[in-house]
């Protein structure tokens, strides 16, 4: 492995310094029984909560296993040991509750008025095309 330089070095700690003054950051985290939400308090005075039901490994953990929130990272990240889940602030903040294919299964449970009135319309038509043998 290669030794950085103090100029390598110089550069990534100015990175890092950017990135904590510019990218949001948690300060604090818990779990609210009552709201039944994970409330992040971020470094900026603004707060973010949400359902851990929409959170992949947390959707069955219990209100035990919720209470247990990390900060890591100097606020970059939420970890929970017990559940092995970890989540980046950013992350969270830009709606992103998992994997690419957890979340595009997550996707495909929405339910809409426009969703079901096009899937009503389909069925009058006869419903989804049948996949031909020589595709």
């Amino acid at each position: 492995m290669a030794e950085l330089t103090d100029t390598e070095i110089d550069a990534a700690l100015e990175r890092g310094r950017l990135a904590a003054a510019d990218e949001p950051r948690a300060a604090a985290a818990r779990y609210d029984r009552k709201l039944r939400r994970v409330v992040v308090e971020l470094t900026n005075g603004c707060t973010f909560a949400f359902p851990p039901h929409l959170a992949q490994g947390l959707e069955h953990a219990t209100e035990e296993e919720l209470e247990t929130v990390e900060i890591l990272g100097a606020g970059y990240g939420l970890h929970w040991e017990a559940l092995d889940a970890d989540f980046t602030v950013p992350g969270l903040l830009a709606g992103i509750f998992g994997t690419k294919a957890y979340m595009a299964r997550r996707a495909g449970q929405a339910t809409s008025p426009a969703k079901a009135a096009a899937a009503r319309a389909n069925g009058m038509k006869g419903g989804r095309p049948r996949k031909s043998a020589n595709r």
